[in-house]
């Protein structure tokens, strides 16, 4: 039996990112993944698609898991030989019972290790802009658990005497009580007029930051209608100051964009979304596949000696190949002279990993810009391959044909639809038939046209009112069809330049952004 070992790992704040590379390296690696409400549930899509997911819950009130059983889970998985990620939001070590689990895992005699991670406290102070200590201002920090164990019969925290450390104090899970908190700091001797903040679901789209006098914080709290999961700051450096908070500064923060791209593709335009803020919710609505019967293209492959040009019109072809190559035994010595063409400068990219550098690159990324790139070659009597999905346009084919080519087109993938929905996938529909979504992207004709297939006519025209960002004219075209309004296209028809586009284009959007609207409620 292989020796098992359990990974106690700080997820970090809301923001996925903000895990360490060690942390994830462990959620990699892990047969079993016991999660709780504040790890980022995109973390999850990092596990091993083989791994295990338990949902231990754990929010105020609300426990999917006692603590007991999460225990002696760990426990049991870890002694039974298998890797075990515990994945906690923050710190494990920072009011995430982490202790607990430790001292369980080596009274049993299970091998563990503790992961730490960027605690809530750093989370939400760097995420708003409020830093914990200040030289002339703050040179101390307290950390507090607002939360105390009713059973006890007695406080654990004497607010009292944390009126009179001085410094920045941070309170945890407090606020259920911030009422009787803030009273009991002023009754300690701290002035009424003392900065506080409330960060609300720190270092996520859905961040909310409240400042107010602590005297008035908590009645600030309860007209915002704000509740948990919450870090309270109690300080000088509470203070607001123009232009700190980066964050909700960003252009897309607070968006909810929903992408339509098979997950498998989706990392780079997800990733590029959330980075500028916003809240990229994924709804694949396509699947790459290999081709039913490959013969086809395993004869192409075999013979590739006898091409004079090789057309790639997409990173899937590039990707499909490949792994084909690998699987014949074959590498890109197989081209020979063949003139290798890419659709794009993604593609071109792609090419790179499989040793191949393209000969033609257009400069628009179309079949169209294709074949311009062509027009002062002679096509009379050459031949060209060309590998692809098995439903794609016909232009490519036909007008090389047109000039006297041999066009071989064979099916090197398939895309089809998902055979289920996810909860995440779920989540975006309920978010685009809704009309809460902000945004649907699309990356190719059929994420949009299997978008409608998957909704059908009656969700469909819902989501019609939600605006679309198209990577290319043809994807727009389809977008258009669906009864969609296509606001964003980029020129350059790339992921880069599609996010590119859809910042700008809800940076023209000016006072309509989430956090304006907030700070105008506020």
């Amino acid at each position: 039996m292989k020796a098992g070992l359990v990974s106690l790992i700080g997820a970090g704040p809301g923001d996925p990112e903000l895990i360490t590379l060690r942390g994830l390296r462990a959620l990699r690696e892990a047969d079993v993944v016991v999660y709780d409400r504040l790890a980022a549930p995109e973390l999850l899509s990092r596990a091993r698609p083989d791994a295990r997911l338990i949902d231990a819950g754990k929010s105020a009130g609300d426990h999917a898991m006692p603590q007991e059983e999460i225990t002696a889970l760990l426990v049991r998985e870890g002694a039974d030989g298998r890797r075990v990620a515990r994945l906690k939001g923050g710190d494990p070590f920072l009011f995430g019972r982490g202790g607990e689990e430790m001292a369980a895992l080596a009274g049993a005699g299970v091998r563990f290790e503790v992961i730490p991670g960027v605690t809530a406290a750093s989370g939400a102070a760097a995420y708003c802009g409020l830093p914990l200590t200040v030289r002339g201002v703050s040179s101390a920090v307290t950390l507090v658990t607002g939360h105390e164990d009713p059973a006890k019969g007695r406080p654990d925290v004497d607010w009292s005497a944390l009126a009179k450390t001085g410094g920045t104090l941070v309170i945890y899970m407090g606020m259920g009580r911030i009422g009787e908190i803030a009273s009991a700091l002023i009754g300690g001797g701290l002035p009424p007029e003392t900065p506080a903040a409330v960060v609300r679901r720190a270092a996520t789209p859905e961040q909310e930051t409240l400042q107010a006098p602590l005297s008035g914080i908590a009645e600030s709290v309860r007209e915002r209608g704000l509740g948990p999961p919450a870090i309270i700051i109690v300080g000088e450096v509470a203070r607001s100051e123009p232009g700190h908070a980066w964050y909700e500064a960003l252009p897309l923060f607070g968006r909810r964009i929903v992408v339509t791209r098979s997950r498998a593709q989706a990392s780079s335009l997800v990733e590029g979304l959330r980075r500028l803020g916003a809240r990229a919710l994924e709804l694949p609505t396509i699947e790459i596949s290999p081709p039913e019967d490959p013969s086809a293209l395993d004869a192409a492959l075999h013979g590739l000696e006898g091409y004079d040009y090789v057309l790639f019109t997409s990173t899937n072809t590039v990707d499909a190949l490949g792994k084909r190559l690998v699987e014949l035994s074959l590498d890109s010595r197989s081209f020979r002279d063949a003139r290798i063409c890419a659709i794009g400068e993604a593609t071109a990219s792609a090419l790179l990993t499989l040793g191949l550098r393209a000969d033609v690159v257009p400069e628009e990324y179309t079949a169209e810009g294709l074949l311009a790139a062509l027009a002062e070659e002679k096509m009379e009597g050459r031949r060209a391959l060309l590998p692809r999905a098995r439903d794609a346009r016909e232009v490519l084919p036909e007008g090389l044909r047109a000039r006297g080519a041999t066009v071989d087109v064979v099916e090197a993938y398939r895309t089809v639809r998902p055979e289920a929905l996810d909860g995440d996938a779920r989540e975006a529909i309920k978010s685009l038939v809704g009309g809460t979504a902000d945004l649907v992207t699309f990356t190719s004709s059929s994420t949009a046209s299997n978008l409608a297939d998957i909704l059908g006519d009656e969700r469909l025209g819902g989501a019609r009112g939600v605006s679309a960002a198209a990577i290319g004219p043809v994807t727009a075209k389809t977008a258009r069809e669906i009864g969609f309004d296509v606001a964003v296209e980029p020129a350059t028809h790339t992921i880069p330049a599609l996010i590119e586009s859809i910042s700008d284009y809800f940076l023209r959007q000016g006072a309509a952004s989430p956090a304006a609207g907030r700070e105008a409620k506020a």
